[in-house]
């Protein structure tokens, strides 16, 4: 099969495309031929950067990134009853942890997949997994129906996944983005719009319940003096907070805390629910085919994507 190596951190021109032997399947696991991969930033912060790698991976030698997939099953162990030969699954396998998705086949364990929707393409399906998965952790566990929630970034991966996630459960949601993307944030239903070019959020916005946010630095500090005393802030690119923040966030009463997603098939399947009904649906922007890998990492990296980048297998 063929499977997309990165021989060192560093740029894209350290991927290439080398024939490996199709995995071996465990007892628990699950063989799948992959057809779509999708892209997020943390698989260009991995392949640019050694301390982001290690922190990922644990020091592996052999790199093959990726982790959001759809696919085929092609085999199954001996302990799983969940699955079959010929089923679609999507899922995001092993995070944080080797998934192994650059490749034409993989093994997952059963409980980091669920089967993809008949009204769903692969393409679709694998866009619908860390993203949606890193939206779904943040807020089904921290906010109620009523609550005021500020999402940062609406039009990324993860923001036009977490608006239509807190739309679902019965949030009202304000967002930032560009004036560009602000008819594509309010389609997802979100409340208000904030052209972050334009205006200050923390300007205009006050007794916010919670607040998503992917930037941390001044945009988190920024964040901490629209929150309700008592109120919580999630932000999801690092776990290392200023002084500044921190005290701000004693001195106001405000939580701060930083996730990663993880791996798991019971959430999946209520993405996979959502996407039945039709209250989440993700956007794609680009695709690419598999051996252009290196451009679609070009592209998320650019910071001007829209919604999602996914590869065909």
């Amino acid at each position: 099969m063929k499977t997309i190596i990165l021989k060192e951190t560093g740029g894209v021109e350290n991927f290439f495309i080398k024939d490996t032997k199709i995995p071996v399947v465990n007892n628990n696991e699950v063989l799948i031929e992959v057809k779509a991969i999708s892209i997020n930033p943390v698989d260009y912060k991995v392949r640019a950067n050694s301390d982001v790698l290690k922190m990922i991976f644990g020091g592996s030698k052999i790199i093959i990134l990726g982790w959001d997939i759809a696919g085929v099953v092609v085999a199954v162990g001996n302990e799983v009853s969940e699955f079959k030969t010929g089923d679609r699954v999507f899922g995001m396998v092993n995070f944080p942890g080797m998934g192994n998705a650059y490749a034409e086949y993989l093994t997952a364990p059963k409980n980091h997949l669920a089967k993809i929707p008949s009204n769903i393409s692969f393409e679709a399906a694998a866009a619908t997994t860390l993203a949606a998965l890193t939206a779904l952790q943040v807020l089904e566990p921290r906010i109620k129906k009523g609550d005021r929630v500020l999402i940062h970034a609406g039009s990324g991966g993860v923001g036009h996944f977490a608006i239509q996630i807190a739309k679902w459960l019965g949030a009202y949601v304000i967002t930032t983005s560009s004036s560009k993307n602000k008819n594509f944030v309010m389609s997802l239903r979100a409340d208000e719009h904030i052209d972050y070019r334009a205006q200050a959020f923390q300007d205009v916005l006050t007794d916010v319940d919670f607040v998503f946010d992917m930037f941390n630095g001044d945009i988190l500090l920024n964040s901490i003096k629209v929150v309700k005393n008592g109120g919580e802030i999630v932000s999801i690119p690092t776990p290392v907070f200023s002084n500044d923040v921190l005290n701000l966030a004693k001195e106001r009463n405000i939580k701060v805390s930083n996730i990663m997603v993880q791996s798991n098939g019971k959430d999946m399947n209520t993405l996979k629910s959502l996407l039945e009904k039709g209250a989440i649906k993700p956007f794609i922007s680009k695709t690419f085919v598999f051996e252009d890998i290196g451009k679609a990492h070009l592209q998320l990296e650019s910071g001007r994507t829209v919604g999602k980048v996914v590869v065909t297998v």
